[in-house]
């Protein structure tokens, strides 16, 4: 008797009778939107548009450009990422841009300004965007900020600033933008006064306001400091002097250079300005050059960006980069910046009117 096993229809067993079923459903989920076939034949052949709101040759622009570079060898179908300047009233017409304008198909994303909440919370027609609804991407390391003047000009000191007739003036891109936020720290935090003189492009204009004489200081990320010229040359020459940074604690590259912390700490705003500071302070969590996508983009295609986002921070190349220009690198996951969004936006009344009156709103 042959030892095969013949079945005839009634005896198939249960597992062959649903091996069709299983086949049709495995077919279908591949198929699918949010199949793995359809995640990686999406962006196959595909253009993503990366926007940046400054010029070229700023700081925000070179970062967004190597991240790029990187990130796309980590989503499927390896699709070309082209960077687009953007620029305009500090970096809010391209967070407006990939807010509203773009389509949500996963296929427009940029970097936006840590502080282009402040629009929103204070209520502006300009912000054409809801923070909290943003696809969150990624964003790379802590965000900073340092507080520069020239060595020439007559204000050595903070205390000097304090005591003095005429109030320096200091430059800025547009009001509400992160360096503007900056410097009414100072005020609110310091209480201190600067003349803010706005409308610069971005952080090669505010460079050459400093150089010719406009303008004799102004807000710098420590990015930006560290990692673009001429800002440390001029500070070894004696042409610029850094007064104060916006971290808890020192950057160990700026040990010298006291912290805001420390300094409301010496000169004692009431309860209610220090409430006021620390949520200008707020936009640091953002970190350095976050990345957002359109709102309502698919949820498979934002877990790709991602994914490709952190990745794209582990690569080598980019690393090796980030540490020729000085750049930070500490991965703040989308899930923490979306958390932040949502926290920056819900304040109380009077915080909220407050913002409003610094951002020169009533």
């Amino acid at each position: 008797m042959s030892h095969d096993v013949i079945f005839s229809k009634r005896q198939k067993p249960r597992c062959y009778r649903t091996i069709p079923w299983v086949v049709g459903f495995v077919v279908a989920f591949l198929a699918s939107p949010n199949g793995i076939f359809a995640q990686s034949d999406f962006y196959h052949g595909k253009t993503i548009t990366y926007v940046v709101g400054l010029l070229a040759g700023d700081s925000t622009d070179m970062w967004s450009r190597s991240l790029t570079r990187q990130m796309t060898k980590h989503i499927p179908g390896q699709p070309q990422i082209i960077v687009q300047n953007m620029p305009g009233a500090g970096g809010l017409i391209a967070a407006n841009y990939v807010y509203g304008v773009a389509k949500p198909d996963g296929l427009t994303m940029g970097s936006v300004s840590a502080a282009h909440y402040f629009h929103q919370l204070a209520g502006r027609k300009e912000a054409q965007f809801d923070w909290r609804k943003f696809s969150w991407i990624g964003s790379s390391a802590r965000h900073e900020y340092l507080f520069v003047m020239r060595g020439d000009a007559p204000y050595k000191s903070l205390d000097d600033i304090r005591n003095a007739s005429t109030a320096p003036k200091c430059s800025s891109t547009a009001p509400g933008s992160a360096s503007y936020m900056t410097l009414k720290l100072l005020e609110e935090g310091l209480g201190l006064k600067v003349n803010i003189i706005s409308g610069y492009k971005g952080g090669q204009e505010q460079d050459l306001a400093l150089e010719r004489g406009e303008t004799q200081c102004r807000g710098v990320t420590t990015a930006a400091f560290l990692g673009r010229g001429p800002m440390q040359g001029w500070v070894k020459s004696g042409f610029l002097r850094v007064m104060l940074q916006t971290p808890p604690k020192r950057n160990p590259k700026l040990a010298n250079v006291p912290t805001i912390y420390e300094l409301m700490d010496r000169y004692r705003p009431s309860d209610a300005k220090r409430r006021v500071a620390l949520v200008l302070l707020g936009g640091d969590n953002f970190g350095n050059f976050p990345t957002v996508a359109t709102a309502g983009v698919p949820a498979d295609r934002v877990k790709i960006l991602r994914d490709a986002y952190a990745k794209a921070l582990r690569e080598p190349e980019l690393l090796d980069e980030a540490k020729k220009r000085q750049w930070e690198v500490d991965h703040i996951p989308a899930d923490e910046l979306a958390t932040f969004a949502r926290e920056v936006i819900d304040q109380p009344a009077d915080i909220i009117q407050r913002v409003k009156e610094l951002l020169g709103g009533s």
